[in-house]
């Protein structure tokens, strides 16, 4: 009893002691937290076998919780899923479950059920309660399914963990790392340098075969302007003031018809030049 006490406390002894998983500061950091979590993580840090460590401890030492692994495709579900059922084996008394197929499990003793789905906002609707939300590659799912995620939390006051590599500077990922609230979201960041388990001699031959454009965006976590963007991001948000009044009044419907005429070609006024 004590010793299980010990471990519902200390996620990281219990990683270590019992899933026989050494996690580093930042991955002990991740299954420590409690805050809704932004983790801007390079390739190969390993947050897939974070997240499986980090639901599977929820799952058993809270009893009747709900977690969800959402991750942009079926496949890469699976794979999510499977660091759960990984370690599972390695417990010397994995728990008993009542429902088990390829995308989730219901502990029998205790009603905790871990699901892992295709991050769609149609698959995850109708899940209620949840206690634990994670995210995985959060820089390539539809935005559509972070609003959808977010009313899951409302009663039972869950967690929230969006983890991804980044993707380009769109997204509601890199909205939210960038301009979201401090106070909504705690940040983890941690580039290939600082992951021991990625020798320096690899990261020489990736940044000469990537270039620095790809090598900065795998494996440094910094956002870069997409190479098709027509505009660069940071222009366009040059050009947005909030203090200048606006051209016509939001209290009257704008018409086109009142700016120019069927002999006047209209006129694109981009960053203040036409």
């Amino acid at each position: 009893m004590r010793s299980s006490l010990r471990y519902a406390i200390d996620p990281v002894a219990w990683t270590r002691e019992c899933l026989h998983f050494d996690p580093d500061p930042p991955q002990a950091r991740v299954l420590e937290s409690q805050n809704n979590l932004l983790l801007n993580a390079c390739r190969q840090f390993g947050k897939s076998t974070t997240s499986g460590a980090k639901a599977l401890h929820r799952a058993i030492f809270f009893p009747r919780s709900l977690i969800l692994l959402l991750s942009p495709t079926i496949r890469q579900s699976g794979e999510l899923y499977r660091k759960v059922t990984d370690f599972m084996g390695e417990l010397d008394h994995p728990p008993k479950l009542s429902e088990d197929n390829r995308l989730s499990c219901t502990l029998s003793d205790n009603g905790s059920r871990i699901v892992s789905l295709p991050g769609t906002e149609k698959t995850i609707r109708g899940y209620s309660g949840v206690d634990l939300i994670l995210l995985d590659e959060a820089a390539q799912i539809p935005d559509s399914l972070f609003y959808a995620t977010r009313p899951m939390l409302a009663v039972s006051g869950g967690q929230l963990i969006m983890m991804s590599t980044p993707f380009g500077r769109r997204g509601i990922f890199y909205e939210q790392y960038v301009n979201g609230s401090v106070d909504a979201w705690e940040r983890i960041e941690v580039s290939a340098v600082d992951c021991p388990r990625i020798s320096p001699d690899f990261l020489k031959e990736e940044r000469e075969i990537l270039g620095e454009w790809w090598y900065a965006q795998e494996y440094e976590c910094q956002f870069m302007q997409t190479v098709d963007s027509v505009f660069k991001y940071d222009d366009i948000r040059a050009a947005l003031d909030d203090e200048i009044d606006p051209l016509f009044s939001t209290s009257t419907p704008f018409r086109i018809e009142d700016v120019i005429s069927d002999d006047v070609a209209p006129v694109v006024i981009i960053g203040g030049r036409r």
